[in-house]
């Protein structure tokens, strides 16, 4: 597919909130000045399979054995509105057909590679954050203004700031031999590794990466609903340590910052589930096998840009209704608000 080329909320106490921007940032002790673009602020937050910091014990409990790629299985684009009273996620599947654009250095040889096909998630492991970046762009057409990665480590690590554990809830028993995951019926509220074992897990509801995509959005959500609830917002200082968790200290491509963090946090202060939405990226289904690339998946090229269009212009995205894939579709789109993932 062919696209043409671009051209993690959080709450903070009253005290801060009463600060003005350039004492906030002081106050923090990083940089929070955002930019500021008319039509909205795009973060890239991809998830990478990396196992840095991962104990052995850790990785026996949570089956987090086997080798690190360096790839992104989870992309997520979050477009906060310029009046900042609503936020949009679109996930995008990590086995997208995507073009890495060219001339860019190969990480892992030291090679410079012209544009080329490759499985979306491949672009980390390739180029690093700023060829992640790049993919995106050339994909969607929206400028990325800030990005945010999350290893296994930071994950675990941010999850169990959360007093009491995020909750997970399901309707049907899930159950995946690959990451251990064994939910019953029910709502239980979980720590990192398990909440890990949720987020990776492919094989427990039959729909694969779809499925997938679908308990990262309801975890996300749930966790900024504890985040909301908790007493962490009471205290700055352990607010300020769970977003330092989540940024961790490895330089980015237009990485966003603590203080950004917080900042951005603050400006959304009245935005709540139900003024969030989210959805994953229109698929039209499987490419044909793609030498040298493997199985990979196809957006619906009239959906996608739709989607991509109705953001660019700082809107809302479509419903479902009107957005029609064709007709060998391996995923409906349907946009939900956040305050429909909330566990009960």
């Amino acid at each position: 597919m062919r696209f043409p080329p671009p051209r993690r909320l959080l709450l903070v106490p009253a005290a801060l909130l009463a600060l003005a921007p350039g004492a906030l940032a002081s106050a923090l002790g990083d940089p929070a000045e955002l930019p500021a673009p008319a039509r909205g602020l795009n973060l890239l937050v991809v998830g990478t399979d990396s196992r840095d910091g991962i104990t052995a014990a850790e990785k026996e409990r949570f089956r987090l054995g086997g080798q690190d790629c360096d790839c992104t299985d989870v992309v997520m684009l979050v477009h906060v509105s310029a009046g900042y009273d609503r936020v949009s996620v679109v996930s995008l599947p990590r086995d997208s057909l995507a073009e890495l654009p060219g001339p860019h250095t190969d990480l892992r040889t030291g090679k410079v590679h012209d544009s080329h096909l490759a499985k979306l998630n491949a672009a980390h492991a390739e180029g690093g954050s700023a060829l992640t970046v790049e993919t995106v762009e050339a994909a969607t057409g929206l400028d990325v203004h800030r990005y945010l990665e999350i290893d296994f480590r930071r994950f675990m690590d941010t999850v169990d700031q959360v007093e009491g554990g995020v909750p997970i809830c399901t309707t049907k028993p899930l159950k995946d031999s690959a990451t251990g995951l064994d939910l019953p019926v029910g709502t239980r509220n979980v720590g990192g590794g398990e909440g890990l074992q949720y987020v990776r897990s492919r094989k427990a509801d039959g729909e694969m990466d779809f499925g997938r995509m679908r308990k990262q959005q309801k975890f996300v959500v749930n966790t900024l609903d504890r985040i909301r609830s908790g007493g962490i917002l009471k205290d700055p200082a352990k607010l300020r340590a769970l977003a330092s968790t989540l940024r961790g200290t490895e330089a980015a491509e237009r990485g966003v910052s603590v203080g950004e963090l917080l900042t951005l946090a603050a400006r959304l202060k009245a935005v709540g589930p139900s003024r969030t939405e989210f959805a994953t990226v229109p698929v039209r289904g499987f490419n044909p096998l793609v030498e040298g690339v493997g199985s990979t998946v196809g957006w619906d090229e009239e959906g996608a840009a739709e989607v991509f269009a109705r953001l660019r212009a700082d809107r809302p995205l479509p419903p479902g209704d009107a957005v029609a894939p064709s007709k060998i579709s391996v995923a409906d789109y349907a946009p939900a608000r956040g305050s429909s993932l909330i566990c009960p």
